[in-house]
């Protein structure tokens, strides 16, 4: 069975385009104009992945409102942004809200293949992998793959996708360092940067925190990346 891709994008040109481009890979392709339509389409089935736009017709953040309504329906969704909207505020806030990659207009339509290709084989790997147990108990630390959770002596914490892969990488091999390239893979995303590995590893630092204010087990190797500190 082929694959579903939903491209949402409000020029009726480029959206053509895409889809000509994607279906000639053999893809099945769902299209949609608007944030609207859009998500009445996602409740009624999702796709396999996800091309959105940021601004849909009058919708200065249409993008942005729809990656959230597909994180809440399945946190592990591939989902690109396609945009011309080029600002590091606007890519940043698109990957804090887990999608898997960012991309700007205009796009070179192969590369667009190739990327597509390229994560359903992360999604893939993600989906199939069998060498990790999916649940994981260290000390006081919970983690479920299949809930995509994370608890911390018996409280749960609230995690994004990003910070739930980031944590289960380091916890998964205490005692070993996490490079900050491993780590850049670890998210998923293409475009990665170290101090957004850094504010990733902050966050999540200070979610255990919260439930715990002596929680140090993340521990920073400075110039290199993280290590889950062993027991």
């Amino acid at each position: 069975m082929s694959r579903t891709i939903a491209i949402v994008e409000d020029d009726v040109d480029q959206r053509e385009n895409y889809a000509d481009a994607l279906k000639s890979q053999g893809y099945a392709i769902q299209v949609y104009g608007n944030r609207a339509d859009a998500s009445a389409g996602f409740r009624r089935s999702l796709p396999d992945l996800a091309i959105l736009d940021i601004m849909l017709e009058n919708d200065m953040d249409g993008g942005f409102d729809l990656c959230r309504e597909l994180r809440q329906q399945s946190p592990k969704l591939p989902i690109i942004f396609l945009t011309a909207r080029d600002s590091d505020i606007d890519r940043i806030s698109g990957l804090r809200l887990d999608a898997w990659d960012y991309i700007t207009k205009p796009v070179n339509l192969q590369f667009l293949a190739v990327r597509v290709s390229s994560l359903f084989r992360m999604a893939s790997t993600i989906q199939n992998s069998s060498q990790l147990p999916a649940a994981m108990v260290l000390g006081d630390l919970e983690l479920d793959q299949n809930s995509m959770s994370v608890s911390w002596k018996g409280q749960l914490l609230s995690f994004t996708l990003t910070e739930f892969w980031l944590t289960d990488a380091l916890a998964r091999h205490p005692g070993h360092v996490k490079t900050y390239e491993a780590l850049m893979q670890t998210t998923r995303q293409s475009y990665v940067e170290k101090n957004t590995i850094n504010g990733y590893v902050r966050r999540v630092r200070k979610k255990f925190k919260e439930v715990d204010p002596g929680f140090n087990k993340i521990q920073t190797v400075f110039g290199v990346g993280y290590r889950w500190q062993a027991d």
